[in-house]
């Protein structure tokens, strides 16, 4: 059953974008993608399937030595 649910998801989100870009312009298509981007991500935090403390880790140790 939870692989059946996300076409609908993707559909539902697809929809309220197009609304938004209808309603409100190119603005509010934006501020729906990024808001429906942010909440996924916060989504996944919460479930567990996303580490944010691994990704903004491996961000740092890219820029090299703090000293």
């Amino acid at each position: 059953m939870e692989h059946t649910i996300w076409p609908i998801v993707g559909l539902v989100y697809g929809t309220v974008l197009g609304i938004a870009a209808a309603a409100g312009g190119f603005a509010a298509f934006v501020a729906v993608l990024v808001f429906g981007v942010l909440g996924y991500l916060g989504g996944r935090a919460i479930a567990g399937d996303l580490d944010l403390g691994e990704v903004f880790g491996t961000a740092r140790t890219r820029r090299g030595p703090t000293s």
